[in-house]
């Protein structure tokens, strides 16, 4: 009797191992849904770019969430040397609504959109001293606050630099010329193995006819040797 109560009490906490192991997996794989489905900001696949000294250049920003947002709040910040300076900051209601953005700095500009998930920015009248990071922030209450950042750089220049496409173009004119001769080769090769092609076929027939010749050159001559044989 005792065996058989340890083995259903083993049995039983076998099961509730199980379970709990089940119940991990099933958290797990929620909360990697939940991450993949979670807010994100992106300022574009190349995240710096130059300008020249009082030009007008775009901070773009945009954000994406899987199970939407409300109360969006966004803001722009600038690493001032260790100093982050607050340029503009906005709450977006829920999708479609166009925010009330606060703009802290005379010469940026909102310039984006709740309905393309835009919150970029224009800055005018560029200067050395705006050289540096930018930081467009978002956080969802949707999502328990999460949060996520992104970072833009900007260089400034006094003028752009002309890109110099010599090794390109070198690189170019040597692969289209070797192309060019493996293209002349082929073709060269064709060309001979067709006249060779056609001068054995002619070869051919001049023996096939020289021997019909001969043929008949020794058919007539036994002939005429045979007439010419006197009877005895």
């Amino acid at each position: 009797m005792e065996s058989k109560g340890s083995g259903r009490f083993t049995m039983s906490r076998c099961l509730r191992s199980g379970d709990t192991v089940h119940t991990s997996v099933v958290v797990t794989l929620l909360l990697g849904v939940w991450c993949a489905s979670a807010l994100e900001v992106s300022v574009g696949k190349v995240p710096f770019m130059e300008a020249m000294n009082g030009s007008t250049v775009l901070l773009p920003c945009i954000y994406s969430s899987c199970i939407g947002i409300k109360n969006l709040y966004f803001n722009w910040h600038y690493n001032d040397n260790g100093t982050m300076a607050k340029l503009c900051e906005a709450v977006i209601p829920i999708e479609g609504v166009e925010p009330r953005v606060q703009v802290y700095q005379e010469r940026i500009e909102f310039v984006g959109s709740s309905k393309h998930n835009n919150i970029s920015i224009l800055l005018f009248n560029v200067t050395f001293e705006d050289e540096g990071e930018y930081t467009c922030f978002a956080r969802n209450p949707k999502e328990k606050n999460r949060n996520h950042s992104a970072i833009f750089t900007l260089f400034v220049v006094d003028e752009l630099k002309v890109v110099d496409n010599t090794v390109t173009t070198i690189i170019v004119s040597v692969v289209g010329g070797v192309i060019g001769l493996i293209i002349v080769v082929m073709v060269t090769k064709t060309v001979v193995l067709l006249i060779l092609k056609k001068s054995a076929e002619k070869n051919k027939e001049c023996l096939v006819s020289s021997g019909q010749d001969n043929t008949e050159n020794g058919l007539n001559a036994a002939k005429a040797d045979n007439k010419a044989t006197p009877k005895a």
